[in-house]
């Protein structure tokens, strides 16, 4: 599967931004998807998953209750949905998939990687 992330841009503080990963292929529908960002200098951050039919979620501790995740298999594409942004989302935001449960995503061990889409968060 070939993962492509978009909808970054330059937001104000307090903010709602949505990012969209349009994935190819014929069973995007069998993958789990999910997003991590990486702010400049720092770790890369495990930031929300989704299960392949969209009945199970999981979030990162520091976007909790801010952002949901979705997903749409009828046009292959997930999105974030992001609210109440914070200087500290500042980041690329990449997406990614794997043929395994959301659980993975927790532990960095995805398989697929999208180019990451640039947030910025201003004070």
């Amino acid at each position: 599967v070939q993962l492509q992330a978009y909808g970054g841009g330059l937001v104000q503080a307090g903010g709602s931004l949505r990012l969209s990963c349009a994935a190819s292929g014929r069973t995007f529908s069998s993958y789990a998807v999910g997003w991590f960002r990486q702010a400049p200098g720092k770790e890369r951050e495990f930031v929300a998953a989704i299960s392949w039919g969209g009945g199970s979620t999981l979030y990162g501790d520091s976007v909790k209750g801010r952002f949901t995740i979705s997903r749409d298999n009828t046009i292959n594409t997930v999105y974030l949905h992001m609210d109440s942004l914070r200087p500290e989302d500042t980041a690329v935001y990449y997406c990614a998939a794997t043929i395994y449960g959301i659980g993975v995503f927790v532990r960095d061990e995805v398989q697929y990687w999208g180019k990451g889409t640039l947030v910025t968060v201003s004070s």
